[in-house]
């Protein structure tokens, strides 16, 4: 491929990098168990379109701005730990999110929430952008005319892998819960247990340094 060095190492690395557990895959997985398959599924393309904006970003080097201000990465990394706090006691506290014995009785999930929360879960992660920039370059050719391309086709590439394993891991993850949260009981622990991960995922971006 043009402009890109060693593109099937690429594709390997990225998938088992994909397969590797992180920030993103909690999230999914605390959607997919607390609020079924098509918020897990919802997650995972919010997910994926954070991270299309990160490789548009550093595709244009905008990136690097965060990369050398070490007070607008903490800017980023501090309203990312906010929002997931957010979101995980949203989460711990609604007591109507896994009632599934009464269908007509739910409270309706917003899917368009779900994805909006993954997209800035993603985005306000400086990690993710550190990455990026850091990984995708390291396959390009610095001689090809236009960067921008080859990197944008890494980007998509790495995305569409990741994308994929984490649609797997949402399927999977709320066809194992599906008959617990038919246990009104067991139901409401799993929500708890949910959004105390997501609380405890908050606390660990706020500590997280760029090294």
């Amino acid at each position: 491929m043009a402009g890109i060095f060693h593109f099937e190492t690429f594709l390997i690395t990225g998938i088992l990098l994909n397969l590797t557990p992180g920030n993103d895959t909690i999230f999914i997985l605390t959607k997919s168990i607390g609020q079924g398959r098509k918020a897990g599924v919802i997650s995972a393309l919010g997910i994926g379109t954070g991270c299309l904006v990160h490789t548009i970003l550093a595709a244009f080097g905008l990136s690097l701005v965060i990369a050398k201000s070490i007070f607008l990465f903490n800017v980023i990394k501090l309203a990312g730990a906010v929002y997931l706090l957010y979101i995980g006691f949203k989460m711990f506290t609604d007591q109507s999110l896994m009632k599934v014995s009464n269908v007509s009785m739910n409270k309706p999930v917003n899917y368009v929430i779900i994805y909006r929360d993954a997209i800035f879960t993603n985005v306000l992660n400086p990690k993710v952008a550190l990455f990026f920039i850091a990984f995708l370059p390291q396959f390009i050719d610095p001689t090809f005319k236009n960067t921008v391309l080859p990197f944008l086709a890494l980007g998509v590439t790495f995305i569409t892998t990741g994308t994929t394993w984490c649609l797997v891991l949402a399927t999977f993850a709320a066809g194992i819960f599906k008959k617990l949260k038919s246990n009104q009981p067991v139901s409401q622990a799993i929500n708890k247990i949910c959004g105390l991960t997501l609380i405890a995922l908050g606390i660990k971006v706020a500590f997280t340094n760029r090294n």
